[in-house]
């Protein structure tokens, strides 16, 4: 069975740089889907409503908004208990190719716009005092005529997002199909180790070894570079697979638990619901049930 979100043909020409679409409805009412060109979502007065980006899936507050840089990174923000009558929508839809090292965004001046960007291939959502700081712009895009100026609008905004360090990477690196990067050649040695081998038996001696640490010595560095201890890191790695496949095979439950390093469905299942808040089943029949083939 061929599986597959709803592709998106969005309004950008050839020679177009970026499309603004300021809008208020009652409602959520578009399909789970991905596009070619990068997003930054703004959302206001839809508490109750949830968003998936990947296999991330979280209720959102009264302000959201998330920047996206992956060209198949599937999202959707759906109704779910959302009562309001008068959300607040605000999509731009942009190209920038920013990992051509000929660009500007290889350069210092532009140096945290990068990195966000980079981030954001996995969708990253931001906090509320990122979001209030650029409120005024994101809401006032769509009033500026002149295309320049609103193209140095939306840098602005980037500029002033890339500031905050505390942005939320949604979506797991290894669902969003996305390589692996780190500032510390000894955690991306043992990072990419991890993300080839992650369907079989990993020992924290092993990965200590590979980088001529003890294994307490690197449990310690692993965790103060990267906020997450191995254990931790190795399982969200296993299950980004997991959910990738529930996505795109036909495999069942049980092949794609013990495809991807796990030792029992049992632990697979507990392991999941903890993570993902609901069962695999329960993941892939939503996925299922909200893709479109066209």
């Amino acid at each position: 069975m061929e599986t597959g979100a709803f592709r998106e043909i969005t309004p950008l020409q050839e020679n177009d740089f970026m499309y603004v679409a300021d809008r208020r409805k009652k409602e959520f009412d578009y399909p789970i889907h991905y596009h070619e060109t990068m997003e930054l979502n703004f959302v206001e007065n839809a508490k109750g409503s949830r968003r998936i980006v990947g296999d991330s899936s979280e209720l959102v507050g009264d302000y959201d908004l998330v920047l996206i840089t992956s060209s198949d990174l599937e999202h959707v923000w759906e109704q779910y208990e959302c009562k309001s009558e008068d959300i607040h929508e605000v999509t731009v839809q942009f190209y920038i190719d920013f990992e051509n090292e000929h660009t500007p965004f290889h350069t210092n001046p532009y140096k945290s716009i990068y990195e966000m960007m980079m981030r954001a291939k996995c969708g990253l959502a931001f906090p509320q005092q990122a979001i209030m700081t650029v409120y005024p712009r994101i809401t006032g895009l769509s009033k500026i005529k002149e295309s320049f100026l609103m193209a140095q609008e939306l840098f602005m905004i980037l500029y002033e997002l890339s500031k905050f360090d505390d942005a939320r990477q949604l979506s797991s690196s290894s669902f969003a199909k996305v390589h692996v990067e780190s500032d510390s050649r000894r955690v991306l040695k043992v990072k990419n180790f991890i993300d080839t081998h992650y369907h079989e038996d990993i020992r924290l001696a092993q990965l200590a070894d590979m980088v001529g640490m003890t294994p307490s010595a690197f449990s310690r560095f692993f965790k103060l570079r990267t906020g997450k201890n191995v254990a931790e890191y190795i399982v969200d790695v296993r299950l980004g697979y997991a959910t990738r496949r529930l996505v795109d095979t036909t495999d069942s439950v049980s092949e794609i638990s013990y495809y991807c390093g796990f030792n029992t469905l049992s632990n697979f299942n507990r392991l999941f619901r903890k993570r993902k808040g609901c069962s695999p089943t329960e993941f892939r029949d939503y996925y299922m049930k909200t893709k479109i083939i066209v």
